[in-house]
């Protein structure tokens, strides 16, 4: 509780800051629901409301957009993540989320001087042959400044914000508490795990605040697509790049968002998209390291019909075991195949609540046996993927972040494939390579390399078996050895017995007063209290206070057996 204070206190701007916008954009009953409101009053701030009629008249999803940009990068970046979770929202929230973008001036180069010089260790003037002062771009975290090297070589400077991180981690810690009490004061929200996707997020977040990790990532992207010659990574300049400054090849190239200038180039479009598609299946589906957000704003068109890929900051991660259930299910989702959509599905949300999962089986299979006899040049593979994730949602399942993901890049990949060209199938292009991939996985070779490693690692484990028993043997016969058993909720279990038993035993007292007293009431002699027989009334009257205190701690449990649940 001390450190939970000292946080409130730390963060108290910022949590005044956030509750006043929040209420501004019609939502103020969030704040008060989340108790913001009284903690705020408590410390003295009053909530701002101008404006706040006329905001509450959007819907809530543009409201709760429009909140987002206004309260900066920490929650723009957070929308831009939910807006790839169609297991979480509805499609009218996914499309208002898809609109974000922060609405930040870039700063004065003067305002980053201080900083690049200690980063670069002297001016940037001096470091570069040239640098040009107005920036390429900007954004919340980052802004991008033109330069050339002492060689001649064209790059860009990616500068991180000064001080941009105090305020991203402070929003963070106001996340990490506002969802844990949205899972206490929210109860429909809990299924769908506020806090561990505010975790996730910090993980991915803070990632993405470090440049030499986006630089790392660019070059293991590069490396793995080595092999596609028509596929170009920026080369990353360590003598000048950091944790707060990214130095890269320009790129000079068509944006992906302007593909009226691609004929004027000479360029196919209908290749351009083959060949993005062969990318990303490839980092997904063979290396299991994927460019997360593969949109226009961060895809070039050069000449060759080649394509180069920028801004390594949100990558995905699947294991081995991911991409074979991830083969699995793409391929039943292309062939039809009911039974393995399903499968996989249940698969990865097995930590269902109390759902029926024979229909949600049922309904997962009806959806898939739809496109049964649908020729595969007229399948969406994104489309379908948002169906079945909607159908997660109607049973409030939600899928792990890392394929939460994964769905977000093939949704933003058949986009930019079918802006290209219309004629595009992702479906089409991906039936090959899952094929190849899954060839590849049972070919001989690849068989014995995996019995290989089995048999190493059995034997591994019968080597360290004697050494085992041993310790064990001797941790037994030195009386350290142990047995636990841990069971869910044995503790309150183990509580609520306790109180039965208690409450069994007085009212076995409370019956024996009573008898007890009723015999002494009839015996003549002995002392007397108000004219009564003493012992017979002081029996009873313990008997009443007993059976008071019976009934007092039974509504008391009664009580606390509901907050528990």
């Amino acid at each position: 509780m001390l450190s939970e204070t000292l946080v409130t206190a730390r963060d108290l701007g910022r949590l005044n800051e956030i509750a006043a916008i929040l209420v501004r954009h019609g939502l103020g009953d969030t704040v008060r629901r989340l108790g913001l409101a009284d903690a705020l009053a408590s410390a003295g701030h009053a909530l701002h409301r101008e404006h706040a009629a006329d905001l509450a008249r959007l819907d809530p999803p543009v409201q709760v957009r429009l909140a987002m940009e206004e309260l900066g990068p920490t929650f723009v970046k957070l929308g831009q993540i939910l807006a790839g979770r169609a297991d979480l929202f509805g499609p009218q929230w996914i499309a208002e989320f898809a609109k974000l973008h922060s609405r930040v001036p870039a700063l004065p180069l003067e305002a980053l001087r201080a900083q690049l010089r200690e980063d670069l260790g002297g001016e940037p003037e001096s470091v570069f042959a040239r640098f040009d002062t107005e920036p390429l771009a900007g954004a919340s975290i980052a802004q991008v400044h033109r330069a050339q090297l002492r060689d001649g070589t064209e790059v860009v400077v990616k500068i991180r914000r000064p001080g941009i991180r105090e305020k991203i981690e402070a929003d963070l810690r106001l996340l990490e508490r506002a969802a844990a009490l949205a899972e206490t004061e929210l109860p429909a929200l809990k299924p769908y795990g506020p806090a561990r996707l505010v975790r996730e997020f910090a993980r991915s977040l803070q990632r993405e605040l470090d440049f030499a990790s986006e630089c790392r990532s660019a070059e293991r992207i590069a490396t793995n697509l080595a092999g596609l010659p028509f596929v170009v990574i920026p080369r990353v300049h360590w003598a000048y790049t950091g944790e707060r400054l990214n130095v890269q090849d320009f790129v000079e190239g068509i944006p992906g968002g302007e593909l009226a200038r691609l004929r004027d180039a000479g360029l196919d479009a209908a290749l351009l998209a083959r060949r993005g598609a062969q990318a990303v299946l490839k980092m997904i589906v063979e290396d299991g390291f994927f460019h997360a957000d593969p949109h226009p704003g961060n895809v070039f068109y050069l000449s060759g019909n080649r394509l180069a890929f920028i801004d390594f900051g949100m990558v995905g991660r699947l294991s081995a075991r991911r991409r074979e259930e991830l083969l699995q299910l793409l391929l039943g989702l292309v062939e039809r195949q009911a039974q393995a959509v399903a499968d996989v599905l249940l698969e990865w949300t097995g930590d269902a609540h109390a759902i029926d999962l024979g229909q949600l089986e049922a309904e997962i299979e009806a959806f898939v046996d739809q496109y049964h006899g649908t020729p595969l040049a007229q399948l969406s593979l994104a489309g379908m993927l948002i169906d079945v994730t909607a159908i997660l949602r109607e049973h409030r399942l939600a899928l792990p972040a890392d394929l939460a993901l994964l769905i977000k890049a093939f949704i933003s990949l058949e986009g930019m494939g079918r802006g290209l060209d219309p004629g595009f199938h992702m479906a089409a292009e991906a039936l090959p390579m899952l094929r190849q991939v899954l060839r590849a996985r049972y070919h001989p070779k690849a068989l014995a390399r995996r019995s290989w490693l089995s048999l190493r690692g059995a034997l591994a484990f019968a080597e360290r078996l004697p050494q085992d028993l041993s310790r064990v043997l001797r941790n037994a016969r030195s009386g350290r050895w142990h047995l636990g058993l841990e069971l869910a909720h044995l503790k309150r279990v183990g509580d609520q017995i306790d109180r039965a038993a208690s409450r069994v035993a007085i009212a076995l007292v409370i019956a024996a007063l009573i008898i007890g007293s009723s015999i002494v009431m009839t015996v003549s002699g002995g002392p007397t209290l108000f004219g009564l027989p003493a012992f017979g009334f002081l029996g009873f009257c313990a008997a009443v206070a007993g059976a008071l205190w019976l009934v007092r701690s039974i509504r008391q449990g009664g009580r606390h057996d509901d907050d528990a649940t």
